[in-house]
Protein backbone atom coordinates (compact mmCIF):
# COMPACT_ATOMS: atom_id res chain seq x y z
CA UNK A 1 0.00 0.00 0.00
CA UNK A 2 1.40 3.23 -0.86
CA UNK A 3 2.70 5.18 2.35
CA UNK A 4 -0.26 8.53 2.50
CA UNK A 5 -0.54 8.96 5.73
CA UNK A 6 2.53 10.64 8.09
CA UNK A 7 3.09 7.52 10.40
CA UNK A 8 3.47 5.36 7.17
CA UNK A 9 5.88 7.99 5.70
CA UNK A 10 8.09 8.72 8.74
CA UNK A 11 8.56 4.87 9.94
CA UNK A 12 6.16 5.34 13.12
CA UNK A 13 3.28 3.36 12.18
CA UNK A 14 2.78 0.15 14.10
CA UNK A 15 2.12 -2.07 11.21
CA UNK A 16 4.53 -0.92 8.46
CA UNK A 17 4.44 -4.58 6.44
CA UNK A 18 0.49 -4.67 6.70
CA UNK A 19 -1.92 -6.12 9.08
CA UNK A 20 -2.35 -9.27 11.02
CA UNK A 21 -4.75 -12.02 10.55
CA UNK A 22 -7.14 -11.43 13.38
CA UNK A 23 -7.31 -7.33 11.99
CA UNK A 24 -7.63 -8.49 8.23
CA UNK A 25 -10.56 -11.41 9.97
CA UNK A 26 -12.45 -8.27 10.82
CA UNK A 27 -12.15 -6.32 7.86
CA UNK A 28 -13.44 -9.22 5.55
CA UNK A 29 -16.33 -9.87 8.34
CA UNK A 30 -17.65 -5.91 7.75
CA UNK A 31 -17.31 -5.95 3.97
CA UNK A 32 -19.00 -9.32 3.81
CA UNK A 33 -21.54 -7.58 5.93
CA UNK A 34 -21.92 -5.01 3.47
CA UNK A 35 -22.76 -6.45 0.64
CA UNK A 36 -24.77 -9.25 2.02
CA UNK A 37 -26.84 -5.89 3.39
CA UNK A 38 -26.03 -4.51 -0.38
CA UNK A 39 -28.31 -7.83 -1.71
CA UNK A 40 -25.14 -9.39 -3.09
CA UNK A 41 -25.39 -12.80 -1.59
CA UNK A 42 -29.40 -12.47 -1.62
CA UNK A 43 -30.01 -15.12 -4.75
CA UNK A 44 -27.95 -17.54 -3.41
CA UNK A 45 -28.81 -17.40 0.67
CA UNK A 46 -31.87 -15.70 0.47
CA UNK A 47 -32.88 -12.64 2.64
CA UNK A 48 -35.37 -11.78 5.05
CA UNK A 49 -38.88 -10.19 4.81
CA UNK A 50 -41.25 -8.92 7.61
CA UNK A 51 -44.20 -10.18 5.85
CA UNK A 52 -42.97 -13.72 4.66
CA UNK A 53 -39.61 -14.26 6.95
CA UNK A 54 -36.94 -15.83 5.39
CA UNK A 55 -37.58 -16.23 1.68
CA UNK A 56 -34.80 -18.88 0.16
CA UNK A 57 -32.30 -18.51 -2.77
CA UNK A 58 -30.87 -20.95 -4.95
CA UNK A 59 -29.08 -22.55 -2.27
CA UNK A 60 -31.21 -24.14 0.01
CA UNK A 61 -29.15 -25.15 2.83
CA UNK A 62 -26.01 -23.04 2.97
CA UNK A 63 -24.93 -24.70 6.19
CA UNK A 64 -25.02 -28.14 3.98
CA UNK A 65 -23.77 -26.77 0.74
CA UNK A 66 -20.49 -25.00 2.60
CA UNK A 67 -19.99 -28.10 4.50
CA UNK A 68 -19.99 -30.80 1.17
CA UNK A 69 -17.91 -28.26 -0.74
CA UNK A 70 -15.41 -27.71 1.80
CA UNK A 71 -15.29 -30.35 3.60
CA UNK A 72 -14.96 -28.65 7.12
CA UNK A 73 -17.56 -27.97 10.02
CA UNK A 74 -18.16 -24.76 11.84
CA UNK A 75 -17.69 -22.17 8.83
CA UNK A 76 -21.32 -21.21 8.49
CA UNK A 77 -23.20 -18.84 9.21
CA UNK A 78 -20.22 -16.66 9.04
CA UNK A 79 -21.43 -13.99 11.24
CA UNK A 80 -21.44 -16.57 14.19
CA UNK A 81 -18.29 -18.39 13.32
CA UNK A 82 -16.10 -16.33 11.56
CA UNK A 83 -13.89 -15.23 14.53
CA UNK A 84 -12.77 -18.42 15.15
CA UNK A 85 -11.63 -18.82 11.24
CA UNK A 86 -7.99 -19.48 10.48
CA UNK A 87 -6.05 -18.78 7.91
CA UNK A 88 -6.95 -21.60 5.44
CA UNK A 89 -10.77 -21.27 6.75
CA UNK A 90 -11.01 -17.78 5.88
CA UNK A 91 -9.31 -18.48 2.19
CA UNK A 92 -11.89 -21.53 1.72
CA UNK A 93 -14.94 -18.81 2.89
CA UNK A 94 -13.81 -16.03 0.13
CA UNK A 95 -13.50 -18.90 -2.90
CA UNK A 96 -17.20 -20.01 -1.96
CA UNK A 97 -18.76 -16.83 -1.69
CA UNK A 98 -17.09 -15.75 -5.16
CA UNK A 99 -18.89 -19.04 -6.13
CA UNK A 100 -22.17 -17.86 -5.08
CA UNK A 101 -21.88 -13.71 -5.31
CA UNK A 102 -24.21 -11.71 -7.93
CA UNK A 103 -24.55 -8.26 -8.28
CA UNK A 104 -28.40 -7.60 -8.02
CA UNK A 105 -30.08 -5.39 -10.72
CA UNK A 106 -33.65 -5.34 -10.72
CA UNK A 107 -36.02 -5.27 -7.66
CA UNK A 108 -38.71 -3.55 -5.85
CA UNK A 109 -38.78 -1.60 -2.61
CA UNK A 110 -41.01 -3.60 -0.03
CA UNK A 111 -41.58 0.03 1.93
CA UNK A 112 -43.66 -1.54 4.66
CA UNK A 113 -41.78 -1.95 8.41
CA UNK A 114 -39.09 -0.52 6.33
CA UNK A 115 -37.90 -3.88 4.84
CA UNK A 116 -36.18 -2.79 1.97
CA UNK A 117 -35.14 -4.33 -1.46
CA UNK A 118 -36.55 -7.17 -2.64
CA UNK A 119 -34.18 -8.27 -5.67
CA UNK A 120 -35.28 -10.91 -7.83
CA UNK A 121 -32.65 -9.98 -11.45
CA UNK A 122 -28.71 -10.77 -10.89
CA UNK A 123 -25.66 -10.41 -12.64
CA UNK A 124 -23.05 -13.20 -11.00
CA UNK A 125 -20.45 -11.75 -13.63
CA UNK A 126 -20.36 -8.14 -12.48
CA UNK A 127 -20.60 -9.68 -9.05
CA UNK A 128 -18.02 -11.56 -8.83
CA UNK A 129 -15.89 -8.51 -10.32
CA UNK A 130 -16.65 -6.54 -7.93
CA UNK A 131 -16.26 -8.87 -5.06
CA UNK A 132 -13.02 -10.00 -6.44
CA UNK A 133 -11.87 -6.32 -6.06
CA UNK A 134 -13.22 -6.10 -2.77
CA UNK A 135 -11.52 -9.06 -1.60
CA UNK A 136 -7.91 -7.87 -2.71
CA UNK A 137 -8.54 -4.58 -1.57
CA UNK A 138 -8.54 -6.70 2.00
CA UNK A 139 -5.42 -8.52 0.64
CA UNK A 140 -3.79 -5.39 0.04
CA UNK A 141 -3.88 -4.28 3.78
CA UNK A 142 -2.69 -7.95 4.73
CA UNK A 143 1.15 -8.32 6.36
CA UNK A 144 0.87 -11.82 4.05
CA UNK A 145 0.75 -11.11 0.01
CA UNK A 146 -2.33 -13.28 -1.11
CA UNK A 147 -4.69 -12.51 -4.06
CA UNK A 148 -8.22 -13.39 -5.33
CA UNK A 149 -7.99 -14.46 -8.64
CA UNK A 150 -10.17 -13.81 -12.06
CA UNK A 151 -11.51 -16.84 -11.11
CA UNK A 152 -12.06 -16.82 -7.54
CA UNK A 153 -8.91 -18.92 -6.44
CA UNK A 154 -6.62 -17.87 -3.30
CA UNK A 155 -3.21 -17.18 -4.91
CA UNK A 156 0.39 -16.08 -3.34
CA UNK A 157 0.81 -12.76 -5.07
CA UNK A 158 3.73 -12.41 -7.54
CA UNK A 159 7.17 -11.02 -6.37
CA UNK A 160 6.77 -7.64 -6.47
CA UNK A 161 7.99 -5.90 -10.16
CA UNK A 162 6.89 -9.87 -11.63
CA UNK A 163 2.96 -9.10 -11.58
CA UNK A 164 3.26 -8.86 -15.57
CA UNK A 165 3.98 -12.22 -16.12
CA UNK A 166 1.21 -13.83 -14.87
CA UNK A 167 -1.31 -11.09 -17.12
CA UNK A 168 0.76 -11.33 -20.45
CA UNK A 169 -1.28 -14.20 -22.98
CA UNK A 170 0.76 -16.50 -24.23
CA UNK A 171 1.17 -16.18 -28.32
CA UNK A 172 0.52 -19.73 -28.56
CA UNK A 173 -2.49 -22.13 -29.20
CA UNK A 174 -0.57 -25.19 -28.07
CA UNK A 175 -2.80 -26.71 -25.61
CA UNK A 176 -0.36 -28.94 -23.85
CA UNK A 177 2.09 -25.86 -23.59
CA UNK A 178 -0.90 -23.78 -22.54
CA UNK A 179 -2.02 -26.30 -20.07
CA UNK A 180 1.05 -28.01 -18.54
CA UNK A 181 2.16 -23.87 -18.30
CA UNK A 182 -1.24 -23.12 -16.14
CA UNK A 183 -0.84 -26.46 -13.82
CA UNK A 184 2.45 -25.56 -12.56
CA UNK A 185 1.76 -21.72 -12.26
CA UNK A 186 -1.31 -22.72 -10.35
CA UNK A 187 0.57 -25.18 -8.19
CA UNK A 188 3.58 -22.97 -7.32
CA UNK A 189 0.99 -20.13 -6.51
CA UNK A 190 -1.58 -21.94 -4.56
CA UNK A 191 -2.40 -21.08 -0.79
CA UNK A 192 -0.48 -23.52 1.25
CA UNK A 193 2.13 -24.88 -1.51
CA UNK A 194 4.62 -26.69 -0.11
CA UNK A 195 8.06 -26.89 -1.16
CA UNK A 196 7.67 -29.95 -2.87
CA UNK A 197 4.74 -28.39 -4.50
CA UNK A 198 6.95 -25.84 -5.72
CA UNK A 199 9.79 -27.98 -7.10
CA UNK A 200 6.96 -29.84 -9.15
CA UNK A 201 6.36 -26.65 -10.21
CA UNK A 202 9.70 -25.73 -11.67
CA UNK A 203 10.15 -29.54 -12.98
CA UNK A 204 6.84 -29.36 -14.99
CA UNK A 205 8.13 -26.12 -16.46
CA UNK A 206 11.59 -27.43 -17.54
CA UNK A 207 9.51 -30.08 -19.30
CA UNK A 208 7.34 -27.31 -21.01
CA UNK A 209 10.90 -26.06 -22.47
CA UNK A 210 11.71 -29.30 -23.11
CA UNK A 211 9.00 -29.41 -25.06
CA UNK A 212 9.76 -26.29 -26.64
CA UNK A 213 13.93 -27.77 -26.90
CA UNK A 214 14.13 -27.09 -31.48
CA UNK A 215 12.87 -23.82 -30.49
CA UNK A 216 15.26 -22.88 -27.64
CA UNK A 217 18.00 -24.50 -29.90
CA UNK A 218 17.08 -21.77 -32.34
CA UNK A 219 17.08 -18.29 -30.48
CA UNK A 220 19.32 -19.28 -27.72
CA UNK A 221 23.48 -20.46 -28.05
CA UNK A 222 24.87 -24.43 -27.77
CA UNK A 223 25.93 -22.68 -23.86
CA UNK A 224 22.39 -20.74 -22.47
CA UNK A 225 21.06 -24.03 -23.76
CA UNK A 226 22.95 -26.09 -21.98
CA UNK A 227 22.87 -24.37 -18.50
CA UNK A 228 19.21 -23.96 -19.04
CA UNK A 229 18.55 -27.25 -18.83
CA UNK A 230 21.11 -28.66 -16.69
CA UNK A 231 19.28 -26.52 -13.67
CA UNK A 232 17.15 -28.18 -12.88
CA UNK A 233 19.00 -31.67 -13.87
CA UNK A 234 21.68 -30.90 -11.33
CA UNK A 235 19.68 -29.38 -8.04
CA UNK A 236 17.24 -32.10 -7.82
CA UNK A 237 14.63 -30.89 -10.01
CA UNK A 238 14.83 -33.63 -12.44
CA UNK A 239 16.62 -36.76 -13.16
CA UNK A 240 17.64 -37.44 -9.59
CA UNK A 241 20.68 -39.13 -8.93
CA UNK A 242 23.68 -39.05 -6.13
CA UNK A 243 25.74 -36.36 -7.94
CA UNK A 244 22.93 -33.65 -8.12
CA UNK A 245 23.15 -30.71 -5.50
CA UNK A 246 20.66 -30.39 -3.00
CA UNK A 247 22.08 -28.66 -0.14
CA UNK A 248 20.35 -25.41 -1.38
CA UNK A 249 17.74 -22.66 0.30
CA UNK A 250 15.15 -24.71 -1.67
CA UNK A 251 12.70 -21.56 -0.86
CA UNK A 252 15.00 -18.44 -2.36
CA UNK A 253 16.24 -21.22 -5.51
CA UNK A 254 12.96 -22.66 -6.15
CA UNK A 255 11.76 -18.86 -6.58
CA UNK A 256 14.89 -17.91 -8.72
CA UNK A 257 14.45 -20.80 -10.64
CA UNK A 258 10.47 -20.92 -11.18
CA UNK A 259 10.39 -16.99 -12.56
CA UNK A 260 13.83 -17.57 -14.65
CA UNK A 261 12.32 -20.65 -16.52
CA UNK A 262 8.49 -18.96 -16.77
CA UNK A 263 10.01 -16.06 -18.51
CA UNK A 264 12.44 -18.18 -20.70
CA UNK A 265 8.91 -19.68 -21.96
CA UNK A 266 7.67 -16.63 -22.78
CA UNK A 267 10.85 -14.80 -24.57
CA UNK A 268 10.59 -18.51 -26.78
CA UNK A 269 7.10 -18.41 -27.39
CA UNK A 270 7.12 -14.66 -28.13
CA UNK A 271 10.37 -15.15 -30.49
CA UNK A 272 8.36 -18.42 -32.48
CA UNK A 273 5.25 -15.63 -33.41
CA UNK A 274 7.67 -13.19 -34.56
CA UNK A 275 9.31 -16.08 -36.50
CA UNK A 276 6.18 -16.75 -37.97
CA UNK A 277 4.96 -12.98 -38.42
CA UNK A 278 8.17 -12.94 -40.45
CA UNK A 279 7.58 -15.80 -42.61
CA UNK A 280 4.24 -15.09 -43.39
CA UNK A 281 5.06 -11.52 -44.15
CA UNK A 282 7.84 -13.07 -47.03
CA UNK A 283 5.21 -15.14 -48.65
CA UNK A 284 3.04 -12.48 -48.89
CA UNK A 285 5.93 -10.31 -50.61
CA UNK A 286 7.07 -13.11 -52.61
CA UNK A 287 3.44 -14.02 -53.81
CA UNK A 288 2.61 -10.18 -55.04
CA UNK A 289 6.63 -10.06 -56.78
CA UNK A 290 5.25 -13.46 -58.49
CA UNK A 291 2.33 -12.04 -59.89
Amino acid sequence: MPSHYYSQRSGKNPHPKGLPFNDILDIFFRVYGQLRSDGYFDEAFGFDCVDAGHIRGTVQDPELAIFLAIRKKDLWPIDLKYFFYREDDLFDVLEFLFEHVSKPIDGTMHSWGECGMHWNAFDKSLGQVEYRKKVNGIFAHYSQRFELSADGKVLHKPEEGLEQIFEAALPTSDQNVLSRLDAAVRQYRRHGSTIDDRRHAVRDLADVLECLKQEVKKHLTKSDENDLFQIANQFGIRHHNDKQKTEYEASIWLSWMFYFYLSTIHVVLRKMELDTSVDKHNFSTIRKQEA
